[in-house]
């Protein structure tokens, strides 16, 4: 029972009790964040950040004098991850406003990664991934595997949400109520073209029938569910086989049933995950060799482990061999999953049927130059792939792939048929992605280019300095002369005169103008009308170019800014949830990582697959 204050304590004694522990308070030892944070960061925050983060202005909602002591810094991991984006992509301070030395900055982003992930002394967070079903990309591809037969059931499923810039994230693949219908109705399409393939096994003579029955469920629902069968779970496959067969039907169609049973089940339509179990450190679950299998599987094909896999993972022997098993699985032809699935979304290629450039201005794109778009790019990923070359082929890369009809569109000669061939690349005006007509295309407006798609795609996709969202208002931009003066380039400048929009307008406008040779579906051009293209510009920073090869002589040059991009993104697909401000270190890891091996493909990955996050699980949401 709660007990009743002592009302007769003296006010002398009162005074003491309040005044104690706020005289503790002042005399305690000051943390040593808040004291590093104290000493090295609000120095530079209150010189170079507090006019337009402060009291008096907060731009973008971002108030950084409110960290005023120990309590205040630890509720603020919020606004120091924003104010670290904007001091490592140069959008603060403002070019207009005095510029810190490289030797006052550095310091200062070094502290806000460290803190943010947590110091380097604590163990790396692995995070928690939710269980999550199988997406429609890796319902199709298990299918085929499982059973061995080329049927997509799962194209007619709801198209899966995404999050994070990807459909295989677990907190947003819910299970809808109309699935379970169709979840059904696949299963006994995918069940009955096994059976006509004869891929399924048939009764043995001279064999009892629940005898060979018992035997492959055992086998089929390992493969199925990705692990080991528990006796209980065989129990009630067993238990259905003797319901539905005791009046005497043929073995397959008992055993068919079943199979349907198994499709169904939670146990293969989820990828889940034991939980920490007493006794592991930290509430953190080291996987076991099916769980980490099934990860790699699904990150890797998009579908479930091999034989092989399996094998290693029966034998306990699956992290030993993993650098192995990552090449071998990359020399795969199931690797396109790797293709489709994330380059498809990191490249915003799943687009491209969705785009359509203005007929007038542009009669000659049609289906098949839209398609030989989209093959050069998922050829020219497979092949850094599958060639294991840099990863900075991305950014710039002298050669690509292309048919007569993409190369008549590049104004290249010599090239016939609709075969696709790697060509060299001479002139200077394309190399990377960021040169490729399905990119380029997918940046633009049916009837324009648009300096500030091209550029806002840039900085999302290889920068990892994605801009905050429009303020509320702006005004739309001035589609034609009669609204505002001057080529695209001078309407540009008169819409961003807002000085709430300026700011994030100079960095993507300043990327996008530098490939305004290149129309809205990708052709190279030196006028815009009657007026002659002007590709140069200022990057924040001050560096400053024209065209687009030096554009992307400047991008490699802070080619560790794409590698960590590179590694965030791929990282979020591996795992199938958002990074945290904790997944810090594992990315700066994984940077690090490849730069030791040349920025090699396979060196990305195969720190991915090392790494805490990918190994482990967390039992906590944070």
């Amino acid at each position: 029972m709660f007990a009743a204050p002592n009302v007769t304590l003296g006010v002398g004694a009162l005074l003491i009790g309040i005044a104690s522990p706020l005289a503790a308070a002042q005399t305690a030892a000051p943390s040593p964040a808040w004291r590093e944070f104290h000493e090295a960061v609000q120095p530079f925050f209150a010189r170079y950040c507090y006019d337009c983060h402060g009291e008096k202005k907060a731009e973008n909602d971002l108030r950084l004098d409110l960290i005023r002591d120990a309590a205040s810094l630890k509720t603020n991991d919020e606004n120091l991850e924003k104010a670290l984006k904007y001091l490592v992509s140069h959008k603060m301070p403002p070019a207009d406003e005095p510029q810190p030395t490289a030797a006052e900055q550095t310091p200062v982003v070094k502290w806000l990664k460290s803190y943010l992930a947590g110091g380097p002394d604590t163990p790396i967070n692995p995070g928690r991934v939710t269980a999550r079903r199988l997406n429609r990309a890796e319902y199709n591809n298990t299918i085929r595997d499982l059973l061995g037969v080329a049927l997509r059931p799962a194209d007619g499923f709801p198209v899966d949400d995404s999050g994070y810039g990807f459909d295989n994230n677990g907190d947003v693949l819910s299970l809808a109520p109309m699935l379970l219908e169709k979840y059904l109705n696949a299963a006994t399409a995918a069940v009955g073209a096994a059976r006509q393939a004869n891929q399924l096994p048939r009764a043995e003579p001279g064999h009892p029938k629940l005898e060979t029955a018992e035997k492959n469920l055992r086998r089929f629902a390992a493969r199925a569910y990705r692990r080991p069968v528990s006796d209980d779970e065989m129990k009630e496959l067993l238990a259905l086989w003797t319901k539905i067969d005791a009046d005497g039907r043929p073995f397959e169609q008992s055993y068919d049933v079943v199979l349907r049973a198994i499709l169904i089940s939670p146990a293969f339509l989820f990828r889940v995950e034991l939980e920490p179990q007493p006794g592991e450190t930290a509430g953190v679950h080291t996987l076991n060799d099916y769980e980490l299998a099934t990860r790699l599987s699904y990150f890797l094909w998009s579908s479930m482990p091999d034989g092989e896999l399996f094998a290693l993972a029966e034998k306990g022997t699956l992290r030993a061999a993993l650098s192995v098993q990552v090449r071998r699985m990359l020399k795969d032809p199931k690797q396109s999953a790797l293709v489709e699935n994330f380059a498809g979304q990191w490249l915003q290629l799943r687009m491209m049927p969705n785009v359509a450039p203005n007929k007038t201005q542009f009669p000659g794109f049609d289906p098949a130059l839209r398609r030989a778009m989209v093959q050069e790019t998922e050829l020219f990923f497979s092949g850094i792939v599958q060639e294991d070359r840099s990863v900075l082929d991305f950014i710039d890369a002298e050669y690509t792939y292309v048919n007569a009809r993409l190369a008549a569109h590049y104004g290249m000669t010599g090239i016939t048929g609709d075969n696709f061939r790697r060509v060299t690349l001479t002139d200077g005006r394309r190399g990377g992605v960021l040169t490729q007509a399905s990119i380029l295309t997918l940046t633009s407006p049916p009837n324009r280019t648009s300096p500030v798609q091209r550029g806002k795609w840039v900085l999302e996709n290889l920068l990892g300095h994605a801009p905050p969202p429009p303020p509320p208002n702006v005004p739309p931009f001035p589609e034609t002369k009669g609204e505002a003066k001057g080529t695209l380039r001078q309407r540009l400048e008169q819409h961003r005169a807002d000085p709430a929009c300026a700011s994030c307008h100079a960095q993507m406008d300043g990327i996008g103008f530098a490939l305004e040779n290149f129309d809205a579906i990708g052709a190279w051009r030196t006028n815009d009308g009657p007026e002659a293209i002007d590709a140069s510009g200022t990057l924040p920073g001050g560096k400053t170019f024209n065209g687009p090869a030096e554009l992307r002589r400047i991008i490699q040059s802070q080619s560790d800014e794409f590698l960590n991009c590179f590694a965030d993104r791929m990282l979020t697909f591996a795992l199938g949830r958002g990074l945290e401000s904790y997944d810090r270190r594992t990315t700066d890891n994984i940077t690090e990582a490849m730069k030791a091996h040349g920025q090699k493909f396979s060196a990305l990955i195969d720190a991915i697959v090392r790494s805490e996050p990918f190994q482990k699980r967390n039992g906590r949401e944070k």
